[in-house]
């Protein structure tokens, strides 16, 4: 078992609670998106045993995290969502170093790949541009609910892995995040079982594909992540603060940020 998963699935799972913010995204960041992608992928295959043993640690924290951080988030996000995303922010911009050293950019991005990240941070920066629908609280428990409810979660995890797209906000676009939350907090099993079975099958069907591309075209893909995790800047950036207060927090919660990051660069991309 690698438990130094478990704070890896801390982090990946208080990010998956924020709109805007991806795991997959905090998976990049932390150097383990190619072997979260295996893992998956390997999970029915001869060496399922080791790939438990990377799935269940990091699976233990993001569950974790979801449980008893998703009341602060939700306080955090709903009284000071400035400074949380600042926070994101600079863990984003501090870590992307990193990220094309990790890449080897400099020996390996031909004039396509640039080509490819640039299409990236396009594709991502466009959903600055949705306008998400919180939603009320659903409280029918009709067949119909539980449907959508499945689907939602399928297409939450899908954007979940996909680096740059949230799964929270994608939740927020058709209208159930704050059903989820809800649940989430209050324990609702069946919600939740729903939910989370409708993500289990959106993480194992987009997991394919990502694993697909990045065993073929690895230069290529890990491109066009790069530029999805460029692109997740323009849609976690809050807009400037109006308030002084506000403005200094802001920039100590993005300092820490910052310092966030060099920490895991120091701690995960290790030569």
């Amino acid at each position: 078992m690698e438990w130094k998963n478990i704070y890896r699935g801390l982090i990946m799972g208080a990010s998956d609670v924020i709109p805007g913010v991806s795991g997959g995204t905090i998976a990049v960041l932390l150097g383990i998106y190619d072997r979260l992608i295996t893992a998956i992928n390997g999970i029915f295959s001869k060496e399922w045993k080791k790939h438990l043993g990377f799935l269940i640690p990091l699976g233990i924290g993001m569950g974790t995290a979801i449980l008893l951080f998703s009341k602060v988030i939700e306080w955090l996000f709903e009284h000071h969502p400035g400074a949380t995303k600042f926070f994101f922010l600079g863990l984003i911009i501090g870590v992307l170093p990193y990220l094309f050293q990790q890449a080897d950019a400099k020996n390996t991005f031909k004039i396509k790949h640039i080509v490819l990240l640039l299409i990236g941070v396009v594709l991502i920066g466009m959903m600055t541009f949705l306008h998400p629908n919180e939603g009320a609280v659903i409280t029918d428990r009709s067949m119909s609910t539980y449907v959508l409810l499945f689907f939602s979660g399928m297409a939450g995890s899908a954007a979940m892995i996909l680096p740059g797209i949230s799964g929270s906000l994608v939740l927020l676009i058709i209208g159930v995040y704050t059903t989820v939350i809800s649940a989430i907090s209050n324990l609702q099993l069946d919600i939740i079982a729903v939910t989370g079975l409708g993500i289990v099958f959106g993480i194992l069907a987009m997991s394919k594909i990502i694993h697909f591309f990045l065993v073929r075209y690895r230069t290529a893909t890990f491109a066009l992540i790069v530029g999805s995790v460029i692109g997740s800047i323009f849609v976690v950036f809050p807009g400037w603060p109006v308030s002084i207060s506000n403005g200094l927090l802001s920039i100590v919660t993005f300092a820490v940020g910052l310092l966030v990051a060099y920490i895991l660069g120091k701690v995960e991309y290790k030569d």
